[in-house]
């Protein structure tokens, strides 16, 4: 027989039989139990599954299923059945109907004698599962052992010659994957959980894991968030304050680099300090610990019109936070009250007021 099943028959199972089948596609749905499915691959590479594909016969009412190797899981107590198909199967389905088209299914199935009190077949075999006809036909029930391999609508009237089941829209593909436990798994048609966290997957190309409840992207690209920094300075005196200054500040961390964009236009009540001296260097909290000070990790536009504008190199002079050491002079080349260099302050560049605005972007190691 092409169809193989092995630890099924109780004193016949030959040597053949037992390298055919496979015994290693042991995806868990329980601690006992093995997920059912056909064994992934195709000769080229260039398929998913290949085995157990129905293939129609034009102007026919036959078809042939491929071969391959499957996993059919029984009770947890009744253990799992490896199947093998080694030679190409012929199927013939019956005419259709009178009136209405029919849904029938094809299934891979076990009986088993011990467990199912079959006492006329003891074997693994691809059936057809006929459906009833009717004006909205609906799959026939799964009949227990087995698991199904495709849908195959067959029409009114329909027998071998022009009105034969047409092949190219009959059929509706019910195959499932199994693979080793830590293999990922291709997916072709089901939505099942999955079988443990860290479990992974290939749906179309792009890989998922299971993360106890549900699938996610993998890898987990992370995603941009807001923080507002904490704005003092490095004497701690003369400490300004937002107040209703536009702060839109972001990061994203991957892995341990930071990558952080800030914009800060000061409003109509924002303080900039009280009484501040020019070592009242202004410092901003990081959104994540540096691992180290760094002199520069990015530069600041500091700008209070289209002329009033001058770049700042931004400077960790902890792993906390970061100041703005003032850079150049002002685009339109006119000097500034205060002299433009050393950190800014209150005071420097310029006095600061409102809408007057610091944007920058930056990017360092983080600490973790």
């Amino acid at each position: 027989m092409p169809l193989r099943s092995g630890w099924l028959s109780p004193d016949s199972q030959s040597r053949e039989d037992t390298r055919l089948v496979s015994l290693g596609a042991l995806t868990p749905t329980s601690p006992v139990a093995t997920r059912s499915g056909i064994l992934p691959g195709s000769p080229d590479g260039q398929w998913r599954i290949t085995g157990f594909t129905l293939t129609g016969t034009p102007g026919t009412m036959s078809a042939t299923v491929s071969p391959g190797r499957a996993i059919v899981q029984g009770t947890d107590a009744q253990g799992a059945y490896p199947v093998a198909l080694t030679e190409y199967l012929p199927l013939t389905f019956a005419d259709g109907a009178a009136q209405y088209a029919r849904i029938d299914l094809v299934v891979l199935r076990i009986h088993d004698e011990y467990r199912d009190g079959d006492t006329i077949r003891t074997e693994a075999a691809v059936e057809i599962v006929q459906g009833e006809a009717a004006a909205v036909p609906v799959v026939p029930p799964l009949p227990s052992l087995s698991i199904p391999l495709y849908q195959v609508l067959v029409p009114a009237n329909a027998s071998t010659g022009t009105t034969a089941i047409d092949w190219d829209k009959a059929l509706t593909g019910m195959r499932t994957a199994t693979v080793a436990i830590g293999g990922i798994l291709p997916v072709t048609t089901d939505t099942t959980n999955g079988a443990y966290p860290g479990q992974y997957r290939d749906v179309s190309g792009g890989l998922q894991r299971w993360n106890g409840t549900a699938w996610d992207a993998f890898p987990q690209y992370p995603t941009w968030q807001s923080w507002t920094p904490a704005w003092t300075t490095g004497t701690g005196n003369a400490t300004p304050s937002f107040g209703n200054a536009t702060v839109n500040c972001r990061y994203v961390k991957f892995g341990r680099t930071v990558h952080l964009s800030f914009s800060i236009q000061f409003g109509s009540t924002t303080t900039f300090g009280t009484n501040p001296g020019t070592d009242d260097n202004w410092r901003f909290s990081l959104p994540v610990a540096a691992s180290a000070a760094h002199p520069v990790i990015g530069f600041a536009e500091l700008s209070g019109n289209n002329n009033l504008r001058m770049v700042s190199r931004i400077n960790l002079g902890t792993t906390t936070a970061f100041e703005l050491n003032i850079s150049t002079g002002r685009v339109d080349s006119v000097a500034t009250v205060q002299p433009y260099y050393g950190s800014v302050d209150a005071l420097s560049p310029w006095t600061w007021t409102s809408p007057y605005a610091i944007r920058g972007t930056a990017t360092y190691e983080a600490a973790a």
